[in-house]
């Protein structure tokens, strides 16, 4: 199979293109730069942000929380870090389903789409409904995904969702119970999609074997995706059960995250689900939003092949300080996993996320990579203070430990994203029917200020 449309040749009609577009790119620059004062002087809030880097307040919810800091005489105070999911702190959530022996990430999808927890008979009957709806509709993997391939698990996920619109008899009923039987939908076919999707790119992008796995029923969410994307379906109870906490802990994180508003913004319009939903993907795949644990993988590549002694704080904290000063790894002078816009003293994922990891690295023979990992945790705040000359509160961010959770489930790189999207999938679809349904919301619709100057029409005779 072709694997796009950049093979053909058109000789001179390519160069042509080719050399206007270049000439139209120092056209842009000339025309479409901003003064950068003009934020300041107008009182702008970039990034919809507040001078103290708070968010703007946008609107009101009832479905996630986060909290970093508390606001004392107009000051942010900083605080241990908690995420809350419909008024329950995701801590006792979680400790709630472990010390029970279950998988937890049905029971958290039930309470941030409903609003409460479910009873015994309510998750029952969940679980089955979304076992129901796993298997993708007769011929969409063929039609949309293997006809279709794409380098990137992302890009077709979000074409995957998209595309299913056309398989729903009724894609414009508004009504509340086809709503969520669409939300439901969408959180069960997720996995299906991604796994297809990757062993699909293998095929066709990587030329290795084609295996595609049907989801099976008496598995959880967390299992069926790892039976899904491994050749011979096998796991332990203990990688499920991580990978079912990384679920839950990426399923919800306030209607302010970039792709949450992204939702929110084109339900506003009155828009079908699955155009909202395919926005919240394309904002996701974005690696200033959902790609930053790849980056965290890669700044940990560069840190094993050139720190010899990973025991070594000295050796360790110097090479941090090479990131920090632009002298090595990426160039970019940041420390990846470091550091939050809301969570000051702690990110209550990447506590969680340590505390159940480190089982499975001695399980897995790879305990000094994660003691490496910690090491970089503790010594980053200072230095990442002493290269910026301030102090100020620096926590690790749940980036730092899902990465190398993942490697230790042997899940791609190309799948880190994605399984981002399959948990978020709860909290977009929470998102858009509160966006939907909670009377008297508005389109949402901020103003920009026009800066351009006045110039008068030119005839074309007289355009130099």
């Amino acid at each position: 199979m072709q694997k796009g449309h950049g093979n053909h040749k058109r000789g001179s009609t390519d160069a042509l293109s080719k050399g206007f577009i270049q000439s139209l790119c120092g056209e842009f620059q000339k025309h479409n730069s901003i003064d950068p004062a003009y934020y300041e002087n107008i009182d702008v809030k970039r990034g919809l942000r507040n001078a103290d880097g708070t968010g703007v307040m946008a609107g009101i919810t009832q479905i996630g929380n986060v909290q970093g800091y508390y606001m004392q005489d107009g000051e942010k105070v900083p605080m241990e870090g908690r995420l809350i999911y419909r008024g329950i702190n995701v801590e006792d959530l979680i400790h709630g389903f472990v010390s029970e022996g279950r998988f937890g990430f049905e029971e958290t999808a039930y309470l941030l789409l409903f609003g409460a927890l479910p009873t015994r008979d309510q998750l029952v009957t969940f679980d089955q409904v979304l076992a129901e709806y796993r298997p993708l509709p007769p011929g969409f993997t063929e039609d949309m995904i293997i006809k279709a391939p794409s380098p990137d698990v992302m890009n077709k996920l979000g074409r995957s969702v998209l595309a299913l619109y056309s398989y729903d008899p009724r894609p414009e009923d508004t009504s509340l119970e086809h709503e969520l039987l669409q939300a439901l939908t969408l959180v069960a076919r997720c996995p299906t999609i991604i796994a297809h999707a990757f062993a699909v790119k293998r095929h066709y992008y990587d030329e290795e074997s084609l295996y595609l796995h049907r989801p099976q029923e008496g598995l959880s969410m967390a299992e069926n995706f790892l039976y899904s994307v491994r050749h011979d379906n096998k796991f332990t109870e203990q990688e499920a059960r991580l990978l079912d906490l990384c679920l839950v802990l990426h399923a919800e994180h306030g209607g302010g995250n970039n792709s949450a508003f992204a939702c929110r913004v084109l339900s506003s319009s009155g828009t079908d689900i699955y155009s909202a939903i395919s926005a919240a993907v394309g904002s996701l795949k974005g690696p200033r939003h959902g790609g930053a644990n790849k980056k965290v993988m890669e700044m940990f590549h560069y840190i094993r092949k050139n720190v010899k002694d990973w025991k070594d704080d000295g050796e360790v904290g110097s090479y941090l300080d090479k990131l920090l000063h632009r002298r090595a790894g990426d160039r970019s002078g940041l420390i990846y996993g470091m550091g939050h816009a809301i969570y000051s003293l702690s990110d209550p994922r990447a506590r969680l996320l340590k505390q159940f990891a480190r089982g499975l690295a001695e399980e897995k023979g790879m305990l000094d990579e994660f003691e490496l990992v910690e090491s970089v945790e503790r010594l980053s705040p200072p230095l990442i203070n002493k290269a910026k000359g301030e102090y100020k509160p620096v926590c690790a961010n749940v980036d730092l430990y899902s990465g190398f959770v993942y490697k230790m489930l042997d899940i791609p790189e190309e799948l880190y994203t994605p399984l981002f999207a399959m948990a978020r999938m709860v909290g977009w679809c929470a998102h858009r029917l509160e966006e939907v349904y909670n009377p008297g919301n508005k389109i949402i619709r901020p103003a920009y200020k026009a800066v351009a100057p006045v110039h008068p029409f030119v005839p074309l005779e007289e355009r130099g």
